[in-house]
Formats: structure tokens, sequence, C-alpha cells
């Protein structure tokens, strides 16, 4: 692993046939999670490519050339080229992988993949996602001096980190920017001692076992589970939802609403949420038209009755979103009518989806009971069905699921997890 600077970078091109530069930052989680993905890396790969970092505000010049607006920023060159993809954020290993793959001949890949050796971590609680019911879990946990490791597939923060702003969680006069909570609660979870591996790839869990495969060879063995994975909305997979998802598409009425105030919004879906929430935004909307696809709603008769005495609310019948897309301060909704086939564009303010949300299960087999709507049950002490194995946040089964509830959650489990660790010594 060598640093460079800007003027050094074009002699480092020519005497390297396959370099990799990380811009990095400091005071950067992310870079901070990158960094022994890219250590390890570099001592597998040295042989072969020239792994060089750059600290990217004291090296603008070159960074501004390629484009770098973020870090860390990877980025990949073949004989003096730019190839493969530019990697950001919450890279993961397997990315970086492919990339340095593609810089070699597929025998002296196959040599290398041949050197890696599994490893194995051992832990006394394994907190599975690195969201505040996770990190608030760990913050006690470590605090009590149990070892604990907590392991996302993301950056910490879940659902938080891309929420545009918070104006409802206790200690904060000022509403907070999602991602700078997340951050807040990350830094604090170091602080007290717990450690994180972000931005990996979850291969395997076995909550009998109590072992997790992640990154395809780091076995991670621990007393204690706690399944902190959260909840992901269901998403329309329409064009421009995803891109303008936190800007002006919501997928949370509590914590978005406040932000239309006396301004016009459009909500997807027809069933309880989607109506219940509509009364609760038109406390601040001045215009609401809910698109729904069936020729009636589905929620609950109460909530119907609610909504139809609302002169605020609109309900268009039969219609099924197409595309969101901006148009300057405004919203643009392309909508189609399931009769005629014709679209149309409706100009709103702001969008909230509600057609959905589901529990980040997928990559847990194990029998452990759910309720109907498959979000883990668990007992007043956040245990599950299996033995040694914990629930909080989103992926529980519960009325509310808030920032707050979530972190309740996690004191609980903790508390109970200590004392279940204590008694058996």
């Amino acid at each position: 692993m060598k640093e460079i600077k800007q003027e050094e970078f074009e002699k480092e091109l020519q005497l390297h046939e396959n370099l990799v530069l990380d811009f990095y930052s400091t005071e950067c989680p992310p870079c901070e999670a990158l960094a022994p993905k890219f250590e390890s890396l570099a001592e597998l790969y040295g042989g072969d490519i020239q792994f060089v970092k750059m600290f990217r505000q004291g090296n603008r010049e070159l960074a501004n050339k390629f484009g770098v607006m973020s870090s860390p920023t990877l980025l990949f060159f073949k004989n003096g080229e730019l190839t493969g993809d530019t990697l950001s954020g919450g890279v993961r290993r397997s990315d970086i992988m492919r990339n340095l793959d593609a810089l070699l001949p597929a025998d002296r890949v196959k040599d290398i993949h041949s050197q890696i050796k599994p490893i194995t971590t051992d832990t006394e609680v394994l907190v599975l996602g690195a969201g505040p019911g996770g990190m608030a879990a760990a913050i006690y946990l470590a605090q009590a001096k149990v070892d604990t490791l907590l392991v996302d597939p993301m950056l910490p923060g879940g659902q938080v980190s891309t929420t545009h702003q918070v104006s409802n969680y206790p200690g904060f006069i000022e509403p907070q920017p999602g991602y700078m909570l997340a951050h807040y609660m990350a830094e604090q979870t170091k602080a007290a001692g717990a450690t994180f591996k972000v931005a990996v790839e979850i291969n395997k869990v076995d909550l009998i076992k109590k072992e997790v495969l992640i990154d395809g060879y780091e076995t991670i063995r621990a007393k204690k589970i706690l399944i902190s994975t959260g909840a992901s909305p269901r998403y329309l997979n329409v064009e421009g939802e995803k891109e303008l998802h936190g800007k002006g598409i919501s997928y949370c009425a509590t914590c978005d609403a406040k932000y239309f105030h006396d301004k016009e919004v459009v909500i997807i879906g027809g069933g309880n949420t989607a109506v219940e929430e509509s009364e609760f935004i038109s406390k601040f909307a001045s215009k609401i038209t809910i698109v729904q696809q069936l020729p009636t709603l589905t929620a609950n008769k109460t909530a119907q009755e609610r909504a139809f005495a609302d002169p605020k609310i609109n309900i268009l019948y039969e219609y099924e979103p197409r595309g969101f897309y901006r148009q300057g301060d405004k919203m643009m909704v392309k909508v189609e009518d399931l009769h005629t086939g014709k679209q149309k564009e409706l100009v709103t303010d702001g969008v909230f989806v509600f057609v959905g949300m589901k529990p980040n299960l997928d990559q847990i087999s194990d029998p452990i009971d759910k309720d109907d709507w498959g979000y883990i049950k668990v007992d007043d002490e956040m245990r599950t069905s299996i033995p040694g194995v914990y629930a909080v946040g989103d992926v529980i089964s519960k009325k509310v699921r808030q920032i707050t509830t979530a972190v309740g959650d996690g004191t609980i489990a903790s508390i109970a997890l200590t004392k279940e660790l204590s008694a058996e010594g």
C-alpha cells in the first residue's frame, strides 16, 4: 500500500501496467469501512497490481479531472487508461475483486483466488443489521463489556441514513439530516467499544449454530445473535422511483408529511396504510390525490369514510403510476388509465408510496416464528423462538415502526442479552 500525491500519479501509471487508486478522506466512515478490505486485497493482488491511495481534499485537481466528488472512490487503470467501474460509498469486497480480476489473465486470477484462506472470527453477540435498533443494543452491550460485532451489507444507519430530515428524535432541537443522525449513532457505538463490519456480503446465516459467513471467506461465530435487519418499502419498480427516493418520493408520512405544509401531494396505494396515512398527511397538505389501481379502496371502512369526508382528498381509481421525474421544483407523476391505456401527468410537490413493507429476512432460512406478514415474533424481552436469538426494530411484529421504537427494542434486548450471558458464565 502506497500513499501518493497527484504530482506522482503519472509516474506510477508509467511504472505499473495495472493500478488501483483510492481517493479517501479523513473522518469518513465509508473510508474506514473500505480500508481493511483495500489493505487485505493489496496483500493478495499486490504482486500484480499497484495499490495506491490519495487524500482527496489535498489533491483536488486530479480528483476533479476524474470527476471524483465523494470519498472513498476507487479507480482502476490498465496501461495508463481508466477502465472498469468507478466504485464509491459503501464499497463491497466482491466488487473490488471483480474489477481487479478484470485487469489480469484468467489463469493468474485463478491462482490468486486459490490463495484466499477461510478465517473465523469469534464474538459474544453478533448484531445482524446496523440500524438504530442494532446500534442502540450494541452501545448498551459494549458498555456492559460484552464483545459485540455489528454486520451490515450497507453502511450504518439503515433507513435513517436515506431519510431527508428527522425532526422528532429526542435530544435535537433542530431537525437533523438522516445521514447525520446515523453518523452520530455509529460514532457513539464505536466509542462504546463495539466493532463494525459493514458494506459486506452476507453469504449464509445459520441461527442454530450462531454462525454467519461474510464476503465468501470469513465465518463469524457468536454466542448470541441479534437480528436487526429492518424492513424495506415495497417498490413500484417504475422509472424514476429509486432515483427520486428521498428527493420528492417518500415512504413514511410520520417522517416527511410536515415538509408539505400547504402543498399538494400524490399518494400511491389504496390499502389501510395509504388511506390512514392520507388522513395524517391532510393535516399538512393543501390537496391530496390518491392513485389506486382498483375500482375501490381496500382500506377498512372507517378509514375510507374519513377519506371520503375529507375535502382535501381526491381519489383517482383504476390508474397506475408509470414514472416519476422532476420539473423544476415540482414532481411529475406519469399515470396510466387501466381501461384505455392512455397516460397523463399529475403535477405535484411530493409523492408518498404506500404499497406495503417487507421485513429484510431473505437470507434467513432457519425456522423462526413469524406473523402473517412475515415479521419475526418476539416476547417482551425481544427473544425469538430460537434459543439465543433476539430480534429488534422494524423486522419484528409490532404496531409502530419508528426510530425511537427501534432504539427502545434494542435497549430491552441488550439488557436481556447481558443477563443471559452473565447467567451462562
